[in-house]
C-alpha cells in the first residue's frame, strides 16, 4: 500500500496537491493510539456512532455490537493499521522515487512508453532495493504487535479476546493478575530472538536471489 500510494503521489502533475496528500498521509503517525481509539469509537458506538446511525438511517439496518462481536474486528484492525502507518512508509519510498534520474522517464517518453509502462520498467525496479530493505528489517518486528492497537482501539472488550489477544497484550493482563515478571522477560526474549533468526532467514533468501540487494 504505501509503493502504490508513493507512485500514486509522484504522478500527480500539481506539486501543491502532493504536498497536501503527503501532509494529510503522515498526520495519523503522529496521533496517540489513545486519540485513535476514541476515533475509531466515534465510528462503532452501539448507539451513537457513525456506522450504526448511517446504516440504521438509510438502509434501515440493526445496529451492530461492535465490541462485543468479534467477526470485524481482524478487518477493523488492518484498516486502522493500515490509515495510521501507511502514509509515513509512503513518505520513504516518494524520497526514493526523488532520486530516480528523469532522463530515464524522458527516454521513456521517447519511445512511446505509456505511464503504467513506465512505472513498471522503471519505477518499481529502481526502489526495488528499497523495497528489500524495509522487508527484511520489518521482518524482525513481525512477532511484536502495536500495543495500543491491540488494546487501546478494542477498548480491552473480553468478547473480542479470541481475535485481538496477542502476545503483548497477553502478558500485560497476566502481569497485572499474577504479577508474573518472569513470563514477561521470557517473552520479550522470544520476540527478539524469532525476529533476529527471520531477519538472517530473509537477508540469506535475498542473498540466494540476488547478492546485490541483501542488506549484509
Amino acid at each position: 500500500m504505501s509503493v502504490s500510494i508513493a507512485i500514486g503521489i509522484n504522478e500527480l502533475s500539481k506539486k501543491f496537491l502532493s504536498k497536501v496528500y503527503q501532509s494529510f498521509l503522515i498526520l495519523p503517525n503522529f496521533l496517540s493510539m489513545v486519540v485513535v481509539s476514541y476515533l475509531v469509537y466515534a465510528f462503532l458506538h452501539p448507539d451513537y456512532g457513525f456506522i450504526n446511525v448511517m446504516t440504521h438511517k438509510f438502509f434501515g439496518a440493526d445496529k451492530i455490537f461492535w465490541y462485543t462481536d468479534k467477526t470485524y474486528w481482524p478487518y477493523i484492525l488492518v484498516i486502522v493499521n493500515a490509515w495510521k502507518h501507511v502514509g509515513i512508509g509512503a513518505v520513504i519510498y516518494i524520497a526514493a522515487i526523488a532520486g530516480i534520474d528523469p532522463e530515464y522517464y524522458e527516454a521513456a517518453v521517447i519511445d512511446g512508453a505509456s505511464k503504467w509502462k513506465q512505472i513498471l520498467h522503471i519505477t518499481l525496479p529502481t526502489i526495488q532495493p528499497v523495497i528489500i530493505i524495509l522487508t527484511i528489517l520489518s521482518m524482525g518486528s513481525i512477532f511484536n504487535s502495536d500495543f495500543g492497537l491491540f488494546y487501546q482501539v478494542p477498548q480491552n472488550s473480553g468478547a473480542l479476546f479470541p481475535v485481538t489477544d496477542v502476545v503483548d497484550t497477553y502478558v500485560y493482563r497476566s502481569l497485572l493478575v499474577m504479577n508474573n515478571i518472569g513470563m514477561s522477560s521470557a517473552a520479550a526474549l522470544v520476540q527478539s530472538v524469532v525476529g533476529f533468526i527471520l531477519v538472517i532467514a530473509t537477508n540469506y533468501t535475498v542473498r540466494k536471489i540476488n547478492k546485490e540487494q541483501a542488506l549484509f
